[in-house]
């Protein structure tokens, strides 16, 4: 009988690569088209109910019934014209993913329907809270939920083979109002960084009411064939290869990156791209990444809670339309061990809406000095708030790239640049007149900062948050990840950066200094304050974990303990008076990240022990088999010892990998048992890590010691160089 590797490779070997059409008619032409955008609000609403709908959207006015009908019916009459049966609240509960429950559009009347939904309906839906991740909030009895719409994100029809769905972007919260998803506390922590920015703004330009924090997502991720997928339990189950030896060519020729991309993957991205562009979501960039078969798309840079929003759509539409292609897309951190895994780069500014980005120094003394403001208040914050910034970024499956050779280490840290950093070390040292010139164009106490390109400083991959000319990219995030969490963190953060820095300055203003020079003070001050933070180097090297340890700067290599942030005094803290979280919140989403972090090690642990015992052991014993039957025929026609030793070498060395491996399984399996019988979740997740995970690296050795002996003939799981090289 022939083996599921062999099938799936006959399979994946016997694909063609479809026919690559350009778009019939320009992207302009299309773009948008499956979103209710602002010109269809113009098109199918009043001009007063417009107005108040752009007037929530912009200013986070509240809607009234009356006018959240003609809204809805607008919504309706546009998606029903469009082809939608279907409405549902689209939210991202705390699982990692979306969720969406649909209802249609029509209701009976009479001897027949007719298609109804009402303000209410998109106002507010009413799903089980108690069946999604919670932390303790809601009991099994406790089923009540809401989600909330949030007119700030606009909706989408969304398309598949069997029809079309009019998608409602909402909140998800608790029956007593605690928030049950990533978007509440998100959209909360804008708001506390829209009004910290613009108080501080004040001080530099009147004009400036409003502050937007921007994102653009570089979205990294692997293709592997849909069949060779469904034939390795651990990449379906676990999203990653739980087994499996290095490929001999791998990507040290450093000849995948940016090169031609495949035909095959080539026409797959095509159409998610226009999947994508119809839902308004601005994909910009494709290209090869550093792995084999990893790759890269990025849009242009959106406001926050639609940049992430777009994020977590495009994430599901990449899969739904890989299937199309017979491919399976991997969006786990690490995949495969020995090459690059993959990130989710957050590049993150400051935007007023008069159009300057606060994080880009401009020509002039007073931009500078404006530029200043923010770009150090990030710097103190991130410094103040490190383990914090660290907790949001780290996940069971991002702990397998944090510190690899393609990913910042768990030491947050920043990077700015040479000419930065000199600024910074001047203005740290220099002298501070009290008395501002104003006619010569320079203040004292601060050096001129030319206009600072994109490119003006190189790029440091080893750094977990680095400016990049006009603003700040978290490297750290990880591919899978929801952005939601570390953008909540950093806009928080921030904002109560900026709360206190202008309590400081508005302290010696008070005093009699001018407003200059009170700024220029507390920058001075800040800049000394947060310095141990800034770090131009290695990333990577043994050297700054050394020097790290010695600033007092955090090292922390697990998520157990880097979650241990979320619930610290500090922590709740902030977020409390920020009204973000409620402590009650910060401890539900402490234990809810503990939680899926040991299940999801639970998992690999019982997918580990499946496959071996079922797959990898009994091919290993049935080629042992074989060996012994040579072995014995060799020596029943009387050949020397000679004649027979390589065998019996083969079939001594397949017998210690063997028993290595079912001891090692045996014991990862007993202690698994031990632990499931934890009832402290904290203590539960690092005894997982601690004491199950400790075995998988040592049975994995064995496992692939065995893949490297064992007939390729019989050996059960696609290897590397079969995964990852695409036909």
């Amino acid at each position: 009988m022939k083996s599921l590797r062999t099938i799936a490779l006959k399979e994946a070997q016997a694909r063609i690569s479809p026919e690559v059409k350009a778009p019939s008619t320009k992207i302009s032409d299309f773009y948008g088209s499956n979103v209710f955008d602002k010109k269809k609000m113009r098109d199918f609403l009043s001009k007063e109910v417009y107005e108040k709908l752009i007037s929530s959207i912009g200013q986070g006015e509240l809607i009234n019934q009356e006018d959240a009908n003609q809204i809805a019916s607008a919504m309706k009459t546009w998606a029903m014209a469009k082809g939608a049966t279907h409405y549902t609240h689209w939210f991202q509960p705390l699982t990692g993913s979306t969720a969406e429950k649909h209802d249609a559009f029509f209701e009976p009347s009479g001897d027949g329907a007719i298609e109804k939904f009402a303000g209410s309906a998109l106002v507010q839906q009413e799903p089980d809270a108690s069946s999604f991740p919670n932390g303790g909030i809601r009991n099994t009895f406790e089923a009540r939920g809401y989600t909330a719409w949030d007119p700030s994100s606009p909706a989408f029809i969304m398309e598949s083979a069997a029809g079309k769905t009019l998608c409602i972007p909402t909140v998800f919260v608790a029956y007593t109002g605690e928030a049950l998803d990533y978007k509440a506390p998100l959209l909360k922590a804008l708001a506390a960084m829209d009004k910290a920015a613009v108080d501080v703004c004040q001080y530099f330009d009147k004009g400036i009411t409003k502050v937007n924090a921007s994102l653009g997502i570089e979205q990294e991720y692997f293709l592997v064939d849909l069949a060779l997928f469904n034939a390795r339990p651990d990449l379906a189950l676990t999203g990653r290869t739980l087994f499996g030896h290095i490929s001999a060519k791998g990507q040290q020729l450093e000849d995948h990156y940016f090169g031609s991309i495949p035909e095959r993957v080539f026409a797959y991205m095509v159409d998610f791209e226009n999947e994508a562009l119809k839902l308004g979501i601005p994909l910009k960039t494709r290209h090869n990444e550093v792995a084999p078969s990893q790759f890269e798309c990025a849009p242009i840079y959106e406001e926050i809670n639609l940049a992430i929003d777009h994020n977590q759509l495009l994430m599901d539409i990449m899969e739904k339309v890989a299937r199309r292609h017979n491919f399976k897309v991997l969006l786990h951190e690490k995949p495969y061990a020995g090459i690059n895994g993959s990130g989710k780069h957050n590049n993150w500014s400051l935007i007023t809406d008069t159009g300057k980005n606060l994080l880009a120094p401009g020509k002039t003394p007073k931009n500078n000095l404006m530029f200043l403001t923010f770009f150090v208040n990030t710097i103190k914050a991130v410094h103040e708030h490190a383990d914090l910034l660290r907790a949001s970024i780290t996940s069971v499956s991002n702990d397998h790239r944090l510190g690899a050779n393609e990913a910042p280490p768990a030491i947050i840290s920043i990077f700015l640049g040479q000419q930065l950093d000199e600024i910074l070390e001047e203005i740290e040292h220099s002298r501070l007149s009290k008395k501002i010139k104003e006619d010569n164009g320079l203040w004292l106490g601060i050096p001129k900062i030319p206009q600072i390109l994109l490119d003006n400083t190189d790029r440091n991959r080893t750094s977990p948050f680095a400016f990049t000319g006009n603003k700040f990219e978290l490297r750290a995030v990880g591919s899978s990840a929801n952005s939601s969490a570390p953008m909540t963190v950093l806009n928080a953060i921030v904002a109560d950066q900026l709360t206190k820095f202008k309590v400081d300055v508005d302290k010696l203003i008070k005093k009699g200094d001018k407003k200059d020079v009170a700024l220029l003070t507390v920058i001075k001050r800040y800049i000394k304050e947060s310095k141990d933070i800034r770090f131009e180097g290695n990333g990577y090297s043994q050297e700054w974990a050394d020097e790290a340890e010695r600033r007092g700067l955090s090292n922390i290599k697990t998520t157990p303990k880097a979650l241990d942030a979320y619930v610290s005094d500090k922590t709740t803290e902030l977020f409390t008076k920020t009204n973000i979280f409620s402590k009650r919140e910060l401890h539900a989403r402490h234990e809810i990240l503990l939680e899926s972090f040991y299940k999801k090690l639970q998992i690999e642990a019982r997918v580990m022990g499946e496959v071996t015992n079922s797959q990898i052991l009994p091919a290993a014993i049935a080629y042992q088999n074989t060996l012994i039957e040579n072995a014995r025929g060799l020596k029943e026609l009387g050949l020397s010892k000679d004649a027979i030793a390589t065998p019996l070498a083969i079939i001594e060395d397949l017998s210690k990998h063997i028993g290595i491996v079912k001891s090692n399984i045996d014991a990862m399996l007993e202690q698994r048992k031990k632990t499931n019988a934890i009832e402290d979740t904290r203590d539960k997740a690092i005894a997982y890590d601690e004491q199950v995970k400790v075995y998988f690296d040592t049975i994995r050795y064995h496992t692939d010691k065995l893949e490297q002996i064992v007939d390729d003939s019989v050996w059960p799981l696609p290897k590397f160089r079969e995964l990852l090289f695409l036909k």
